[in-house]
């Protein structure tokens, strides 16, 4: 055999072997890319967060670890979505076991902090669901848990000469749903029919 076809025979070979390589390892990166893309996904939504509840108290992430907590994000001058979701919110609590009730903390989360005081929460948030807790804080710690959360919330833009103090806040209408380590496990979109969202929830937390 000559050299020539000795080295065209490697070649071959080499180009086999580089093939079956390939062929291996492509459904494996696929594989592995989609476990990491749903792992980025879930650490997405929910991080740390410190907060001021409606009773005045500083709060963190941590002070609510061992229970769900079922979050909405809104403010209190909302006049209809956020009065809506959080009845929803309420409604679907109200119709849980006790003992699934007792593994849940909800949250509602202003999006308005400068007219959203603690004093304000505090009458506004207990209206809903006794068990519902009020959280504010400064226009950086709400940034903040509004990033962690991956949640929209802007002013509206006034027409000219309006009250500085009549601005809206449009927002995205999510109910997140975290497990007892503040880990993303579920949400329920805006309008979610409350006995659809009790049954999730107690199969979910059991």
């Amino acid at each position: 055999m000559t050299l020539s076809k000795i080295i065209i025979i490697l070649l071959a070979i080499l180009a086999l072997l580089f093939a079956i390589v390939l062929w291996n390892s492509g459904p494996t990166s696929k594989r592995e890319g989609s476990v990491t893309a749903a792992q980025n996904t879930k650490a997405l939504i929910g991080g740390p967060f410190s907060l001021i509840d409606h009773h005045g108290k500083n709060v963190t992430n941590e002070d609510f670890k061992g229970k769900y907590m079922l979050i909405y994000f809104g403010y209190t001058y909302c006049p209809d979505v956020c009065p809506m979701e959080l009845q929803i919110m309420g409604t679907a609590l109200d119709q849980l076991p006790e003992k699934t009730l007792a593994e849940i903390t909800p949250l509602f989360i202003t999006l308005d902090p400068e007219r959203d005081t603690v004093e304000v929460m505090a009458q506004y948030a207990p209206a809903f669901h006794p068990k519902l807790i009020g959280l504010t804080g400064s226009m950086e710690q709400i940034k903040a848990v509004k990033k962690a959360y991956r949640v929209y919330g802007a002013k509206e833009k006034l027409a000219e000469g309006a009250d500085p103090d009549s601005y809206m806040v449009s927002h995205t209408s999510y109910i997140y749903l975290m497990d007892r380590n503040g880990e993303y496990v579920t949400h329920f979109k805006s309008r979610t029919d409350p006995d659809e969202m009790a049954k999730r929830l107690e199969d979910i937390i059991r």
